[in-house]
């Protein structure tokens, strides 16, 4: 059903490239705006910095993003995405060593960010009804009696029947409705001082024998005494298309490398050699990237008591998530996907449209702001006003690191708990709903228990010194189920 003659998208990235395959169906001609000028190829621009960092693609993502334009995934996998399962392709350093190999549920697909823009570059021009205006700059809003009827840009009025903001965590918008007459919305904030820094690199023509993994992840340390800051460090050695990885560290707090000598340096004393080692195996194909620009941000659109008519939200816009986690792209499509549901059944795009659609995305996008407050919130450095008192702070900086570690040992250990797990990490289930579930519930304590009488069933704390071990032990969870 066709809602009206023009929608218009502002911002040509991820979220307002998934939001114009939401729109295309309802609309007689779909008008993306963007600032920059696009590549044809995968390649960097201005206004996707973070693109120089390692990107996921969660399932739930995945999904989305299939439903909203059929075929993307073989097409990302075609154009070079590596379709993996972790738990096989990934050596994981966590807690005191290397765990163990094993089959799970979850696999991935992973690329760059920029092949991922480029792949649905291609999908939205393959829309007879979308067009992608290039070089760009929207400058305001055209409200008229409570909604918004257009944008500004520069000098001319772009008339419109609806309107997404997909800015990204510097929109404008809610400054432009602010001028208009909208009260400013609540915003929900947690910076936990996140930084990251990455350096791309070409792998070499042929692996070492050793090099059984692809993907080598370094959790930050457990120990609590005296040790490097580098041990600290969430690291990944990234693989991406085109026989490439990225080599990143970041860290909650922490000043990190912004030099190739000091980013070398401390990848030397990060908790195993085997990073530093694989860095030199390979050959840097680009200077250091840092961001420091990381902080969760919920704009509470939906406590609005009239929010404007004519316009949704996606992507950072409205929700923005500290980058460690992966849920930036994932839930930016799924906040998509759930406005071409909506749009399916509308009658009109009225005051009753813009508000249960907010209340439905609000339901959305609490999952991953959930599992990000309960990481970030522990850290001593987090600043915003969904800081908890200290004495709150104290306790989840207490109980998460071993929660965690039961879960994770659980899961190394129980199919069933690590299907669950999956689902948590890839926005399909809530932390909540995994932990009210019996089945779950029942794995923890029998790990627990096992664990206590050191009976393990999948061995684990591997030396980080050393090599992580090839082994597969799927066959020791398979009676788990």
């Amino acid at each position: 059903m066709r809602l009206g003659q023009t929608a218009v998208v502002l911002g040509g990235s991820a979220a307002g490239l998934c939001s114009a395959g939401a729109l295309a169906p309802h609309f007689d001609r779909v008008l993306v705006l963007e600032r920059d000028e696009l590549p044809a190829a995968a390649e960097h621009r201005r206004g996707v910095p973070q693109s120089k960092h390692p990107h996921f693609l969660l399932n739930s993502g995945r999904r989305a993003i299939g439903a909203l334009f059929p075929g993307f995934e073989e097409h990302l996998i075609a154009a070079g995405g590596l379709h993996l399962m972790p738990s096989m392709d990934a050596a994981y350093l966590d807690g005191e060593g290397w765990s163990a190999r094993k089959r799970s549920s979850m696999t991935m697909i992973y690329g760059s960010r920029i092949l991922i823009e480029r792949v649905l570059r291609d999908e939205v021009r393959g829309l007879a009804n979308v067009v992608i205006r290039e070089g760009t700059t929207v400058t305001g809003l055209r409200t008229r009696a409570g909604r918004v009827t257009g944008v500004e840009v520069g000098e001319e009025h772009v008339d419109a029947d609806f309107v997404v903001d997909a800015t990204g965590r510097g929109s404008p918008v809610g400054g432009w409705l602010v001028a208009a007459g909208w009260p400013e919305p609540e915003v929900r904030t947690l910076d936990a001082k996140v930084t990251y820094t990455s350096r791309w690199y070409d792998l070499p023509p042929e692996r070492p024998a050793s090099w059984w993994w692809q993907h080598l992840v370094v959790m930050p340390t457990p120990d609590k005494g005296e040790h490097p800051d580098e041990h600290e460090f969430l690291v990944n050695f990234f693989p991406i298309e085109g026989g490439r990885v990225i080599a990143c560290m970041g860290s909650w707090g922490l000043d990190m490398p912004r030099t190739a000598d000091a980013f070398g340096e401390a990848a030397r004393r990060v908790r195993t050699p085997l990073f530093a080692a694989a860095m030199d195996r390979c050959t840097p194909t680009s200077e250091v990237h840092l961001t420091r620009s990381t902080g969760n941000k919920w704009r509470r659109y939906d406590r609005l008591r009239t929010p404007p008519e004519g316009l949704a939200f996606v992507g950072d816009s409205i929700c923005a998530f500290n980058p460690f986690y992966a849920q930036g792209i994932s839930s930016a499509a799924g906040s998509a996907l759930l406005l071409r549901e909506h749009l399916a059944r509308a009658g009109r795009l009225d005051a009753g449209f813009a508000k249960e659609f907010l209340l439905a995305q609000r339901k959305l996008l609490a999952v991953p702001w959930r599992l990000a407050m309960a990481r970030d919130q522990g850290y001593e450095c987090a600043v915003g006003t969904e800081k908890p008192p200290e004495w709150r702070r104290r306790l989840l900086a207490a109980a998460s690191g071993p929660a965690f570690r039961l879960i994770v040992g659980a899961a190394r250990e129980d199919d069933v708990v690590d299907e669950h797990f999956a689902k948590v990490f890839n926005l399909d289930e809530s932390l909540g709903e995994m932990l009210r579930n019996p089945r779950v519930l029942a794995g923890l304590v029998r790990y627990r228990v096992r664990a206590a009488l050191g009976r393990h069933r999948v061995p684990f704390g591997f030396d980080p010194r050393a090599e992580p071990p090839a082994t597969d032990y799927s066959a020791a969870t398979a009676a788990t189920r």
